[in-house]
Order: C-alpha cells, then structure tokens, then sequence
C-alpha cells in the first residue's frame, strides 16, 4: 500500500526469520496492517533461550514500525501471571485495552497491580472511577512505535513460546551478509563506513594483555564490503548490537575447547 507520506509499505503476513550462523533459530510471525506492526507469535530453539530472543525480536519488530513508518507496535496478548510474557512490558509508554470499555490506559504500576490480582476486576470498579468522573484514558497518538497490549482475559497466541526451528525450510532466503538481509534497525554498510571500527577492544588470550581490531594481522588491508573479510564481521557485530556501544565492549575471541 501508499500511505498518506507516499511511503510504500508491506501488508499482510509474514516471518521474521533469525539466524546464528546460518542456521534459524527464531521466528517472528507478524501482521504488518497499515498503522501498525502487530506481533502473532515468537519462537525460538532452546539453545538461545539465555540470549533473550524474545526482547531482541521485539527490538527489531519496533526498529520495523519506526523506520518502515507504520506508526505502532502490537506485542498482542498480555497474561500477567505469564513468566514468558513479562519481556513485553518492559518497553514505554504502553498502553493496555480495557475489555470493559475498549479504552486505551497506561500500563503504570497501578494497572499492573491489578492485573496481579488473584481474580479478574475490572478496572473501572477497582480505581474506583463512576461514569461521571473516570480516572484519565489514553489513546494512541501520533507518537511512533509505542506498544499497546490485550488484557490477561484473552487467550494468549504471542507469547515467547520455544519450539526447535533449526531447519530451514525449502525456499528459506540465507544471506552471505546481514546487510543484506534488510533487517529492521540494521544500519547499512556506508553507515558502518563512517564509523572508526579500528579500536574496537579484543580479548584474545586467556590471560595477558588486550588489544584493538587494528592490531590483527590484515586488518588494515580489510575491505568493509567483502563478506569474508574480518573487517566486515566486526562490522556485522556492531550493526547488530548497536554502533553507540561500540566503545563500551571487549569482544572475546579466545579459542575454546569443545
């Protein structure tokens, strides 16, 4: 479709696919509607279970609302006694549906106190609001990105569920690049360009001194663009984990026995 800002955008529904050196292990199953990117369901192999996929899968489904303009992001279902849902709320403003009223409110601490009732109450009777005189609503405006979710009454069908996704199936897309992959929030190769990725602190040892990525052998003969090149990996590294943490880490390459 066009939007009103001429953009064209996706419609319909589609898989976020994550891969770890080539293999896939998760999937984001999404609806892009026309204001909104709507999170279905996200899975993933138990062998990243301590990476947190499901809080970078919601990372890059917001990065896909804010760069590809659909204004919003839909986590979905919401169970609040759910240990696999709680990644959601971590993210603000949001904003929870009200299934009484089908109002918008802001998910704050009073909300989920309620929500971590024993039994269900609604939320009018338990903030005590009357038909005359309501405790403030929210609806969404025209900031981009935030998250809205469903209350603990409906049955949940997003929740970070895991299941084994390492085989690809036929016709799966496999890139050689991840700046090729056109991941949300990705930056681009000339983006990475302007970036002084010579300082970057390595660990190679066990023990002994640290060093910089422009003291390995070749780097300095490294091309940014060549996918089997050293210089492109780090780079690969940083456009994953974001350029502004770039001189806050140390990247270990000790060799380690199996």
């Amino acid at each position: 479709m066009i939007g009103p800002d001429g953009r064209k955008r996706r419609l319909g529904s589609y898989h976020q696919c994550y891969r770890l050196d080539g293999v896939l292990v998760a999937i984001g199953v999404l609806d892009l509607l026309p204001q909104c990117v709507s999170s279905v369901y996200f899975l993933y192999h138990e062998s990243v279970h301590r990476f947190g996929p499901g809080k970078l899968g919601a990372l890059y489904e917001i990065a896909l609302a804010v760069e590809d303009g659909y204004r919003w992001w839909y986590p979905g279902f919401y169970i609040h006694s759910c240990p696999k849902m709680r990644y959601k709320i971590d993210y603000g403003p949001q904003y929870i549906l009200d299934p009484d009223t089908l109002d918008w409110r802001l998910l704050d601490k009073t909300i989920l106190d309620i929500l971590a009732r024993d039994t269900y109450t609604r939320f009018a009777t338990a903030l005590g609001e009357t038909d005359s005189g309501k405790s403030e609503l929210h609806s969404a405006g025209p900031t981009c990105a935030s998250a809205d979710e469903d209350t603990e009454m409906t049955t949940a069908s997003s929740d970070e569920g895991t299941g084994d996704t390492s085989a690809d199936e036929p016709g799966d897309e496999v890139y050689d690049s991840l700046f090729r992959s056109k991941m949300p929030g990705i930056p681009s190769v000339a983006a990475m360009e302007d970036l002084d990725l010579d300082h970057i602190i390595l660990r190679i040892f066990p023990t002994g001194p640290l060093f910089e990525t422009s003291d390995l052998v070749g780097w300095r003969h490294s091309d940014i663009r060549e996918p089997s090149g050293i210089r492109h990996s780090i780079a690969q590294l940083i456009a994953a984990l974001g350029p502004d943490l770039m001189n806050h880490i140390c990247l270990d390459l000790v060799r380690r026995q199996a």
